[in-house]
């Protein structure tokens, strides 16, 4: 018998609100029966989200109309609200830690954000957040170890196409044209067959081959697919896109037939990602093609809530909007499994793979896979975009026009590797705006490598339980910066912050 129940907020969010609301401050992930009791301030923790004072992108409403079936003031109030409580679901994910089962949005304009929680203490927590609070058997990360185990079973890719996380029923879906076998794959992992559901499904996603964002590019003679997001490496302009649309070597064309390009690095399958470099002739921009003669501009990529609408952009389809259904998605093709990927209702047809998923002006991903058509409909799933930038250590181009990081990387051998550009006087924290956890006590080591000519600083800063302490400096007058702490078991994060001059940098770390 399930042992979830649901606890609805007595103040519920309203659609009418139409400016970024004030949240509370973030907290400290925490053991799921412990009381919450510290917080973090969220003026630094607050994860990145759109502004809500932007008009939507050109052409993003009347899809979303179309698409999800809405009226166009609907369509504006859900980007609002998508906007709005993603930063609120990135700090209850922080705040509820081992505990924490997931977020998603509901209603036709998003306008509930749910989280789900092991432990009936945080209720009070997700509740002063504004969010309804759903508690559940099973924990994120529980449903997380389940799903691999079943991923790595010999037989699941004989069985099975799709296996993922639904956070709303809390349990994992394994999709599959023989049920009964899939039943049998089930039991023989060994894993809690009460924590998984099995459920038939025709369902047999191929990678989408063929085919400014979504614009086309040709390997070959014949092979086409679709440009995902302009990025930079060093100085190097290019693009990424899907791995199977081409491996390390092949040359590539652009929608022209100009010649355009090399693809450097390929991964298909496992993962479902590549990145190709571009020739003079090409200069990538910070925008997504809408299918409309007009672009989306790429602002981030903050990740979007499970929920949360989402557009794909791609040279055989054009623009088709959808919404997020799930992530960490397990898609068995003929060619092997990628694991990662994330699922959405977004339709797409061949020659759209590689193209662009954005949700209002936040890279989410590129086009891996899917079934169906744009006539009636069908399941596409994406890869993520930060695993890409994090491989090939790329850096996204958007329109808060972002220079190149170092060109002559001291900070190489990390397993940690993050960049990002500062104005004068300005700071960030890193990784991505957030703080990493230590299990144990140890060695911790972060380089910091900024451009020529300016002086950028380097601060580690550990989680005291009221607030972050700095336990290590680096702040010489010159380019490059080291830190070697020896701490305790903890929460972490980096600290850069620009002395004197604009500039780009790289900042690599390992933790004990």
């Amino acid at each position: 018998m399930s042992r979830r129940h649901v606890l609805i907020a007595s103040c519920a969010l309203t659609a009418t609100a139409l400016a970024l609301a004030a949240v509370p401050a973030g907290a400290e992930p925490q053991a799921a029966d412990a009381p919450a009791t510290h917080v973090v301030p969220s003026a630094e923790m607050a994860v990145p989200v759109a502004s809500v004072a932007l008009k939507p992108p050109p052409g993003m409403i009347r899809a979303l109309v179309r698409d999800l079936r809405l009226t166009p003031a609907e369509a504006q109030v859900r980007l609002l609200n998508e906007a709005r409580l993603s930063s609120v679901a990135a700090q209850l994910n922080r705040r509820l830690g081992s505990s924490y089962g997931g977020t998603w949005l509901r209603g036709n304009t998003a306008s509930t954000l749910v989280a789900a929680t092991t432990s009936v203490t945080d209720i009070p927590v997700i509740l002063a957040a504004g969010a309804e609070a759903e508690v559940v058997a099973r924990s994120l990360e529980e449903l997380t170890g389940i799903q691999e185990k079943i991923n790595h079973s010999s037989a699941s890719s004989l069985v099975s196409s799709v296996r993922l996380i639904d956070v709303k029923r809390n349990k994992v879906v394994v999709l599959s044209p023989k049920p009964d076998a899939a039943e049998n794959l089930v039991q023989s992992t060994g894993v809690d067959e009460e924590a998984v559901v099995v459920l038939p499904s025709a369902e047999t996603p191929l990678p989408l081959y063929d085919l400014v964002g979504g614009n086309a590019y040709y390997i070959g003679a014949t092979s086409r697919c679709s440009i995902g997001f302009s990025v930079l490496k060093g100085t190097q302009p290019g693009f990424v896109s899907a791995g199977h649309c081409g491996k390390s070597g092949d040359v590539t064309t652009g929608y022209n037939r100009v010649g355009q390009g090399v693809f450097q690095g390929s991964t298909f399958p496992g993962n479902d990602y590549s990145w190709v470099a571009v020739n003079s002739n090409w200069t990538p921009t910070p925008a997504v093609d809408n299918g409309q003669g007009g672009t989306v501009p790429v602002a981030g990529a903050t990740v979007a809530i499970e929920g949360a609408s989402v557009c794909r952009s791609g040279s055989t389809t054009d623009w088709h909007c959808g919404l997020i259904q799930q992530r960490g998605a397990s898609v068995t093709y003929p060619q092997g499994t990628v694991s990662g990927l994330t699922r959405t209702s977004v339709c797409a047809e061949p020659g759209d793979s590689g193209g662009s998923f954005i949700s209002i002006d936040q890279a989410q991903g590129v086009t891996s896979g899917g079934s169906g058509d744009c006539t009636q409909g069908g399941t596409t799933y994406f890869q993520p975009i930060g695993p890409i930038l994090t491989a090939y250590g790329l850096t996204l181009r958007t329109v808060a026009g972002n220079r190149p990081p170092p060109v002559s990387g001291t900070c190489t051998g990390f397993p940690n590797t993050y960049t990002g550009t500062l104005a004068n006087g300005a700071s960030a924290y890193q990784p991505n705006g957030r703080y990493y956890r230590s299990t144990k006590g140890g060695i911790h080591k972060g380089c910091l490598d900024a451009d020529d000519g300016v002086d950028f600083d380097l601060y580690l800063q550990k989680w005291n339980g009221g607030n972050w302490s700095v336990v290590a400096t680096s702040d010489g007058p010159r380019t490059d910066e080291s830190i070697s702490y020896t701490g305790t078991p903890g929460y972490y994060r980096y600290r850069v912050v620009s002395s004197s001059g604009v500039g780009a940098y790289t900042l690599g770390f390992k933790a004990p």
